[in-house]
């Protein structure tokens, strides 16, 4: 193959990306395959691009492609280069593949991943540089690949491959048949890639969020995603006893907090999901984990056992509030399809719910939105709900890509979510512009801007008021008789913050829930510090917010979509329990004590001992 390299001496790297969250942790299918590798008797080496370049190991702007080829070549004499792909990072892999290839023309070159769905032969067919794709899951394909160019051969007959033979013709190999059994995949090669904790460190991140491949693939062929034709429409686990190891394995892996479980179809398999928690729990719930999954696969027992089993947090991929545009985008939703009843059950087994919906597919007008956007006003009110908003793009390889791809194109200054963090040197908006139908993951579907615009800014700014003041926009929303979209746009058309907006509306019950909404985030981001002092004080853990209305029953009320507002002086305590931030009424009087604690060590009259163990009891005050 000359230059004498060795394609038995491999080296693949994920793609590099400023998305913060793409950085933070390793990625789990890399570290799954360099131990495939590993155990077949390569030797094979890993590289994330995208925690390098986060490191500032390699240089970002103009200089992020040069920097990364010239970070891969330094990494020594690899036979393989393959880098592994999403559809955003897509562009930026074909232009350091480029490079490599014009700097040491004798390296083979190999894609992988899902940005590579549906575009595997016009990569090979566009960009002579690329000698090979393999598609799908890599234990089996990626050692038979290189195995093959090992022993000087071609790739003929290797299935998953699209290769490129020596008189340049593109063949296409039939699919391979999935693994049938999951247990058969290798332990993470955690060894080749840096340490969780210098992942963390680049991020500052504390919560410790650990991937675990739990799970591939999905059934569904919903029109805006990729992930179910990449996977061939099928779903399956890893056996329940090996997923409770590799949860249970992270309680010695430093840095590691919580499990991050990448299946996106957890509880699809019901008894899996069950028998799953039932293992955690007879293990005594020992780490805790999240997971990605449909409505319409988790019900109340599940949900309980869940949260009985350390799971805390779960994503929803919602889309929309209404059914006409998710039968339009083929999300199969089931009858029982009830977003409020999946939050209202999670926030009753103490687990997160976060509620991901796409704007701008097709069949969305403004009452569509509307109703959208009035679902997550509601479920916002239901404590510790994330709202995640996005902009639908369509990306090669799905419904939405086959049929618009031509015809989309990107909008200046409105990323799509799907491609944040990328896209941004000259070399990949070259290739973005050249190739448009390629890279559709940086367009939108063809709408007029204006439109566009509105829905990013519905998408940037509405997550973060429902989640930092939903009371208010409830209240605003129900008392000005309109709904979100209009109630969003009255915002803008005013300029400012929400805050001021509030304040210039005169309306003195938003005021107050404004109050409230504010000191409950406050409550929910302070950390206690230990006194240094010599004697134990009672400290408040609660804020006191003095309302001219009964905020409580009014936010009752407002979760049933009415108001009444009487008015009544009322005293709350805002404060932090296992299960995050929560409120209690309180007398005036334990409200003005609140509010005078701290005491100085040894003036705290005995009297006020049977008063402060109640508050403490309440989870009010903490002695430090």
């Amino acid at each position: 193959m000359g230059d004498g390299l060795n394609p038995r001496r491999a080296l693949f790297a994920y793609a590099p990306h400023a998305d913060t969250f793409g950085y933070s942790m390793p990625p789990p299918g890399l570290l799954r395959l360099g131990g495939t590798l590993e155990a077949a008797g390569f030797e094979v080496s890993l590289e994330d691009l995208a925690y390098r370049l986060g490191a500032g190991d390699i240089e970002g702007d103009e200089r992020l492609v040069g920097s990364s080829a010239e970070w891969l070549l330094e990494r020594g004499d690899h036979g393989v280069i393959g880098l592994s792909t999403m559809g955003a990072t897509l562009p930026v892999s074909v232009a350091i593949a480029r490079l490599i290839r014009e700097r040491e023309p004798g390296v083979r070159i190999v894609f992988g991943g899902p940005g590579t769905t549906g575009v595997d032969e016009a990569l090979l067919e566009r960009f002579d540089w690329i000698d090979a794709v393999a598609r799908g899951e890599g234990e089996e394909t990626v050692p038979e690949l290189l195995g093959r160019w090992g022993a000087g051969a071609d790739l003929s007959g290797v299935a998953g491959v699209t290769w490129r033979e020596a008189d340049g013709t593109v063949r296409r190999e039939p699919d391979r048949k999935q693994l049938a059994d999951l247990d058969e995949v290798a332990p993470y090669a955690r060894h080749l890639l840096p340490p969780l904790t210098a992942y963390k460190r680049i991020t500052g991140e504390a919560d410790g969020l650990t991937p675990i491949d739990s799970g591939r693939g999905c059934a569904y062929d919903c029109s805006f995603c990729t992930i179910g034709r990449f996977w061939s429409r099928r779903s399956r686990t890893l056996p329940v006893a090996r997923l409770a190891d590799e949860v249970c394995e992270l309680l010695d892996l430093e840095g590691a907090r919580n499990a991050y479980l990448c299946h996106d179809l957890f509880g699809a398999d019901r008894d899996h999901a069950m028998a799953f928690c039932e293992e955690m729990i007879r293990r005594g719930s020992p780490f805790p984990w999240e997971v990605r999954a449909r409505l319409d696969h988790l019900d109340d027992e599940l949900l309980e056992a869940m949260g009985r089993a350390g799971g805390y947090r779960v994503l929803f991929g919602v889309e929309s509030a209404d059914a006409g545009v998710l039968e339009a985008c083929d999300k199969n939703a089931r009858a029982d399809w009830d977003p409020m009843r999946a939050v209202e059950s999670c926030a009753a087994n103490g687990i997160t719910p976060i509620l991901s919906l796409v704007l701008g597919l097709p069949g969305e007008g403004d009452e569509e939105l509307a109703a959208s956007l009035d679902l997550c006003s509601q479920a916002a009110l239901v404590a510790g709900v994330n709202i995640s908003l996005h902009l639908v793009n369509p990306q090669p390889g799905c419904g939405l890509g086959e049929e618009f791809a031509l015809e989309a194109r990107p909008l200046d200054g409105v990323p799509p979510d799907m491609a944040l963090g990328a896209g941004c040197t000259r070399a990949e908006r070259e290739l973005i512009e050249a190739h448009p139908d390629l890279f559709s993951s940086f367009a939108l579907l063809p709408q007029p801007e204006e439109r566009l615009r509105e829905l990013a800014a519905i998408s940037h700014e509405l997550p973060e008021v429902f989640l930092s003041a939903p009371r208010s926009f409830a209240y605003m929303r129900i008392s000005s008789g309109v709904d979100s979209l209009a109630l969003f746009r009255s915002w803008r058309a005013a300029g400012g913050s929400w805050q001021e907006f509030i304040e210039a509306s005169g309306d003195r019950v938003a005021l107050e829930l404004l109050t409230w909404d504010r000191v409950a985030a406050e409550v929910g981001a302070e950390i206690f510090e230990p006194s240094s002092g010599g004697g134990l004080l009672p400290r408040p853990t609660a804020r006191v917010v003095r309302a001219e209305h009964d905020l409580p029953a009014l936010a009752e009320e407002l979760k049933e979509g009415r108001f009444e507002a009487s008015p009544e002086t009322v005293a709350i305590a805002v404060h932090r329990t296992q299960k995050g931030v929560a409120t209690t009424r309180v007398e005036p009087k334990l409200a003005d004590l609140l509010e005078e604690l701290p005491v100085e060590p040894g003036s705290l009259p005995e009297e006020l001992r049977p008063t402060l163990d109640t508050l403490e009891s309440a989870g009010l005050i903490r002695y430090t």
